[in-house]
């Protein structure tokens, strides 16, 4: 895009996205009770996050009255097909250059790898291009395969990884990083919304073409 007129943006995260599988919502503490007993299904949905396992719903309540104040990051809670059960954020929120990041992403085993899961990061991939970032990133633990797997999903470009970039819970983090600048969403936007159309999907919400392998043909890749 051409900044010839570039101006920083006025960016307001919307309290609601919904779709067709999925709504997402500013987090309250009113999605708690939901979201932690959808998270007690599976420990490990927090092995890569700086936070979690929590105790007890008190303490994951308590966190979520934290998460919901904060100006950035700025948390959505995610229902799939069993309600309430995942969380996503946008975080370093940088109006001035355009540049915006989703990250803190918590699913629960049910929300994970459903139509729902990926319609709600395709949705916070819109709204910030819609309102005129121009550059969406993503970024994760080097060591976080299913993560580092999920940004090229969605058509995110890998950058680099910053080696021993972070401590997290006592470990180094060496952070991969990916994007998608504004001038590549309209052509991943596209698959996107076909890949997540109804007729992709069988009765059992079984899909029919990866959004892998869209992604990597839209690209002119040669897909195996």
């Amino acid at each position: 895009m051409t900044l010839a007129d570039w101006t920083p943006l006025t960016f307001e995260p919307a309290p609601v996205l919904e779709g067709a599988a999925t709504r997402l919502e500013r987090l309250s503490v009113d999605h708690a009770d939901a979201l932690d007993a959808a998270n007690r299904a599976d420990d490990a949905m927090w092995a890569y996050l700086p936070y979690g396992p929590f105790a007890d719903p008190g303490t994951y309540r308590d966190w979520v009255a934290e998460a919901a104040a904060s100006s950035d990051p700025v948390f959505y809670a995610i229902r799939g097909d069993d309600g309430w059960a995942g969380v996503a954020s946008y975080l370093r929120v940088d109006r001035a250059n355009g540049v915006i990041e989703i990250g803190h992403i918590a699913m629960s085993a049910a929300l994970q790898r459903t139509r729902a899961a990926s319609e709600a990061v395709h949705l916070m991939i819109e709204q910030a291009f819609a309102a005129g970032f121009r550059r969406v990133e993503w970024k994760c633990d080097a060591a976080n395969g299913p993560s580092l797997a999920a940004g090229r999903r969605y058509g995110f470009g890998y950058d680099g990884t910053f080696r021993q970039h972070m401590v997290v819970k006592g470990r180094n983090r060496d952070t991969a990083w990916f994007a998608i600048l504004d001038g590549d969403w309209p052509r991943i936007r596209d698959v996107h919304r076909a890949w997540l159309d109804a007729d992709n999907f069988d009765a059992e919400g079984r899909q029919a073409r990866s959004l892998s392998v869209m992604v990597a043909e839209a690209a002119g890749a040669t897909v195996a």
